[in-house]
């Protein structure tokens, strides 16, 4: 059962929580002709964390506004393995990384796995004055293109030459689709833990939030970060091809294509470092029901999102239900944090008025008829549940539908734990978020590894 603690935090959580959508529900403000507004990624009683570029703890971050007609934006996690050679020296990245475990969010002792990328016209000597890392001991500051302070990687445009290909992981945050936001500081450190244990850039989504952006709005904008992403990779392609220095009063990147300003189009750190071609999709609560909504979209897209793949997905405590109940439901409908009553209120927010419906294809999996494409075409998913979480039948049931038609769709059952057991601020730093990270990166290595299928359940 929940530590003590945790039931009291559950009680007060739930009556603040229920509180504040019971007043949105109230709002008369809140009225349609809001739903095309600019709209907001945050609530003004959201702690956030502030973008960072320097590797200090092993992650650099930034923060991007994407699309000018909304307020969709994007913050990046870059892990400083961007820029290690470690088949030149494998001792020194694992000295490195066991000095980044050992100062960076108490987890000592937690085993780190890569999944190496093509290291891309490596002509290095084996030497270490020639080896380069995220503290440019070898190299110049002006062969990597930034300022050098204290030894820390500060730059926000790193040298786009022999640099490892990293892959992309998108991440939607959870909050019931009005709470929430991509810079959270809950969100930010489970995005740096993600970053660091699967090894790979996550792309974390401010997507629009609820009530002043209904449906469709948010599962919209996981689709525009998909055609985002696909846009840059296309553009850092035809940057390389010019084959020369742009003059530009705003950068200085080589090869990219830029405005009429001068300023760069391409985003310099997904142009050195991302492979398109290894997309995952990971959701958290109502996030997972966004990344399944962009999985599904990005299958039917086919040809039209290259070279963005998307090779798997990741559910997170899935944040479905449906007009007939499932055991759990029932039997937890007055669980910890969510529970069924807030969930149904959190709904009520976010559908349309006229489409209010428990088995709206954005609820509800398992209905027929939910659209295109069919089960079958689906990427590979994993999906995450929690003993003491009442949705997790229905995601349970939604995995074994997948498999029933040949998808790769295991379950990982987390024991004693809950709703957002492994994302939610009080619990972020327990055992068992610590453990989820690691298994949803022994299970993600399969479809991003370079080096074959090294971990598998």
């Amino acid at each position: 059962m929940p530590s003590v603690a945790v039931k009291l935090y559950s009680v007060f959580f739930k009556l603040i929580l229920k509180r504040r959508l019971q007043n949105r529900i109230q709002n008369p403000n809140l009225n349609d002709e809001m739903s095309t507004s600019f709209g907001v990624t945050s609530r003004p009683e959201e702690s956030i964390a502030a973008a960072n570029p320097s590797f200090t703890d092993g992650v650099a971050t930034k923060d991007i506004h994407i699309d000018p007609s909304s307020c969709l934006c994007i913050r990046i996690f870059l892990p400083d393995t961007c820029l290690v050679y470690p088949d030149l020296d494998a001792d020194r990245v694992r000295a490195k990384r066991s000095e980044l475990e050992s100062r960076s969010f108490n987890s000592n002792g937690i085993s780190r796995r890569n999944s190496y990328g093509a290291v891309e016209s490596c002509n290095v000597s084996a030497s270490v004055s020639n080896r380069r890392s995220s503290y440019c001991d070898g190299f110049n500051t002006d062969d990597l293109n930034v300022k050098n302070e204290n030894g820390a990687y500060r730059g926000y445009t790193p040298f786009s030459d022999r640099c490892r290909k990293l892959p992309l992981m998108v991440q939607f945050h959870g909050g019931g689709f009005v709470a929430g936001s991509c810079d959270s500081v809950a969100n930010d450190f489970f995005c740096r833990r993600i970053a660091k244990v699967c090894d790979v850039i996550v792309v974390a989504v401010g997507y629009r939030l609820a009530p002043e952006n209904r449906y469709p709005a948010a599962f919209e904008d996981g689709m525009k970060v998909l055609h985002w992403l696909a846009k840059q990779a296309n553009l850092a392609e035809c940057g390389k091809s010019l084959g020369k220095k742009v003059d530009s009063r705003k950068s200085d990147v080589q090869g990219h294509i830029a405005d009429a300003f001068g300023a760069s189009l391409v985003e310099p750190w997904l142009a050195a470092h991302g492979d398109p071609s290894r997309c995952v999709l990971l959701g958290v609560s109502c996030g997972a029901n966004i990344a399944d909504y962009v999985a599904r979209k990005s299958v039917d897209s086919g040809t039209l999102l290259d070279p963005v793949k998307v090779v798997a997905q990741v559910l997170m405590y899935p944040f479905f239900i449906g007009s007939i109940p499932t055991h759990s439901e029932i039997k937890l409908s007055n669980s910890y944090f969510f529970d069924k009553s807030m969930s149904i209120l959190a709904w009520r927010l976010f559908l349309p008025e006229k489409e209010f419906n428990l088995d709206h294809p954005a609820a509800n999996p398992l209905i027929a008829n939910r659209g295109v494409p069919p089960l079958k075409r689906m990427p590979p998913t994993l999906t995450v549940v929690a003993e003491h979480d009442w949705m997790r039948d229905r995601a349970i049931a939604y995995a074994q539908e997948l498999k029933k038609v040949n998808v790769d769709a295991p379950v990982l059952d987390y024991k004693d734990c809950v709703h957002e057991f492994a994302t939610l601020d009080m619990l972020l730093r327990t055992p068992e978020a610590q453990a989820c990270a690691d298994d949803i990166a022994i299970w993600v290595k399969k479809y991003i590894s370079l080096r074959g299928h090294e971990f598998s359940y």
